[in-house]
């Protein structure tokens, strides 16, 4: 009696599975003939756009050392003139590109300083606009990274707190992005874009802080400071400081569960996980070292399990 009611469910269970595929591809088929976008877009969402990929243009991005690469050490590396259109400046050199489908779309760009010819400020965005199809979650994101050398005036002086002198280093980035971004922005359609989406997500990020400066605290700490983003619905933001350098991570939308560029790893045996953005400063490790650069005695900081390959996972 249990056994043929248990093969009734099954043979149930699998007519159902077999009529949602039929009509599912019924609906597409009809879709097609009316001239629906929904085939269109299934089609293309699922085909690959082909290189680069988001490590490519990381690859990029990373190559560049401030206050060491020069003007020609950049050129070198920024720019794959099959995928993109390099840009130009007396003190700024920009290497932007699109994917023949338009979803995706990039900006890699370096400034100098001009007496020395040295690379002073990088600027790295990933925009992905693939459509949301037959999905639940969109996959619209944002991805933008920097690093810049900061004068001694703004890092030395003297704030009434350490929230305040956060936000004011938060303020001189967006400032030096808007102005590094306006020497190119007439060149190319992709770079005066790039501009306005930073401009906006960094816009967005410093209003919630002037609400609640208190917030600014968590800039350099692994549960981060969220935002509301009226394009991208919500994003997230990092901020760490060495010495006279500061380094940015913005994700927005989709690329808030991506890793792109920073190689995080998680602990199978307590959860804990490392980012080498942020790196263990309270430990002696230094924002930016990668999970690959840690000492080969190095342990998981929560439960002491050893850096051997079976104890980590590498996050997607």
């Amino acid at each position: 009696m249990n056994m043929r009611l248990t093969k009734t469910n099954v043979k149930g269970g699998s007519l159902r599975v077999k009529n949602c595929i039929f009509y599912f591809f019924i609906s597409v088929f009809l879709c097609g003939l009316c001239g629906c976008s929904l085939s269109r877009d299934f089609v293309g969402f699922l085909k690959p756009e082909g290189p680069p990929s988001d490590k490519q243009i990381f690859s990029s991005y990373a190559l560049t050392q401030l206050k060491k690469s020069s003007a020609a050490d950049v050129l070198s590396v920024i720019h794959r003139p099959e995928y993109e259109l390099l840009s130009q400046s007396r003190s700024v050199v920009a290497s932007a590109g699109q994917k023949k489908k338009g979803y995706k779309s990039w900006l890699n760009m370096v400034a100098f300083n001009e007496e020395e010819t040295t690379a002073m400020r990088k600027y790295l965005l990933i925009v992905n606009e693939r459509p949301k199809v037959l999905f639940t979650e969109p996959w619209e994101g944002l991805s933008f990274d920097c690093e810049m050398v900061l004068e001694s005036e703004i890092l030395d002086e003297p704030y009434s707190n350490e929230n305040a002198r956060r936000l004011e280093i938060l303020r001189k980035v967006q400032e030096y992005a808007h102005s590094d971004i306006e020497e190119l922005s007439t060149d190319n359609e992709i770079i005066s874009v790039s501009g306005m989406l930073i401009n906006q997500g960094l816009e967005a990020v410093l209003v919630k802080l002037d609400v609640s400066p208190a917030l600014a605290i968590k800039l350099d700490k692994k549960d981060t400071v969220e935002f509301d983003h009226l394009s991208f619905n919500r994003g997230k933001i990092q901020m760490v400081v060495v010495d006279d350098v500061v380094k940015v991570k913005m994700r927005l939308g989709s690329f808030i569960k991506k890793t792109v560029g920073y190689n995080r790893y998680k602990c199978l045996q307590c959860g804990y996980v490392y980012d080498p953005f942020l790196g263990e400063p309270e430990h002696g490790i230094a924002p930016g070292t990668s999970f690959e650069s840690l000492p080969n005695d190095w342990a998981c900081l929560e439960c002491g399990a050893d850096k051997s390959s079976e104890n980590w996972l590498l996050l997607p």
